[in-house]
């Protein structure tokens, strides 16, 4: 399958379930979709809003079904970009790991440090090898837009900056940090902490399609001393008071998207697999390359 390059926007969200009650929704339809490579987290609402095409996929199931460890992050980006994804927008809990950064702000990052260990986290492998570059791993237009967006529905945010990286680290869960961990995080430089938007940001790329995080603090781990140890029960009381604004934002970002025609990432994310696949097309194997039929449709197609 080949995304059409056109000008119109088909904006990806994966998040919480807040994120699918948005109001102006045209058309909502929750629709099934295969995988090569398994089930998805949940079906995924289709919608519109405006010219802006919406596919949301709730990253845990609509119920927090899935634990960080047992989502299938290639399902989800398979199924994305068979939804005809353009872009994607991450919307994510995190902990603080800087005094800077509040319970209640957001933190558009742009760098990840990956510590996951039990996921799967490449579409290739054995039959068709690529090596796709993760050194900017975020697409810095879709973030822009984002932060814009958060900003105007009145959250604080925090941008990564020339010269200072807003990094994420993710973490394999699902319990959190101990102590010396968390020390040890920040003493790397990471900013955020979380457990879901690795390998999914890599994936992502390898499916050439532009990836952005919206990080929502909600805790400060478990490093500050002047707080008590993170819980889900203080975690949920931020998510809560957060919503609001991430709906907001959302809309805010569709409201900006239905009046930008769409270009390619100046990162050229969308073509990123010309220089990445390294196996030569008589050593490719036909399954494998079945198995891509979504994520490189483009590429197989010239």
């Amino acid at each position: 399958m080949t995304v059409k390059n056109d000008t119109q926007w088909t904006l990806g969200i994966l998040g919480g379930s807040g994120l699918y009650d948005l109001p102006g929704l045209k058309n909502p339809e929750w629709v099934s979709i295969d995988t090569p490579w398994g089930t998805p987290s949940d079906d995924i609402l289709f919608a519109e809003i405006g010219n802006v095409r919406l596919r949301f996929l709730p990253r845990h199931g609509r119920g927090h079904a899935l634990s960080p460890s047992d989502v299938n992050y290639r399902a989800n980006i398979d199924a994305l970009k068979r939804a005809g994804c353009t872009d994607i927008l991450s919307i994510s809990a995190v902990g603080s790991l800087q005094e800077a950064y509040a319970p209640g702000d957001f933190v558009m990052v742009d760098q990840f440090v990956d510590r996951t260990f039990k996921r799967e986290k490449s579409f290739f492998g054995t039959g068709c090898v690529a090596h796709v570059s993760v050194a900017d791993p975020i697409c810095a237009r879709l973030s822009g837009l984002a932060a814009d967006a958060a900003e105007r529905a009145g959250a604080k945010v925090h941008r990564a900056t020339d010269g200072q990286s807003r990094t994420y680290l993710a973490m394999e869960g699902p319990q959190f940090s101990t102590k010396a961990e968390s020390h040890i995080y920040r003493q790397w430089g990471c900013d955020v902490i979380g457990m879901t938007n690795m390998p999914e940001a890599k994936l992502a790329r390898e499916a050439e399609l532009p990836y952005a995080t919206m990080a929502m603090v909600t805790d400060y781990d478990c490093w500050h001393v002047g707080h008590g140890s993170v819980d889900v029960a203080s975690v949920i009381a931020v998510m809560q008071k957060n919503s609001v604004k991430a709906q907001q934002a959302v809309l805010n970002l569709i409201e900006t998207l239905d009046a930008t025609p769409r270009t390619n990432s100046p990162l050229a994310i969308e073509t990123n697999l010309d220089v990445a696949i390294i196996t030569a097309p008589n050593a490719r194997d036909p399954k494998r390359m079945a198995m891509l039929d979504a994520v490189a449709g483009r590429y197989l197609a010239q």
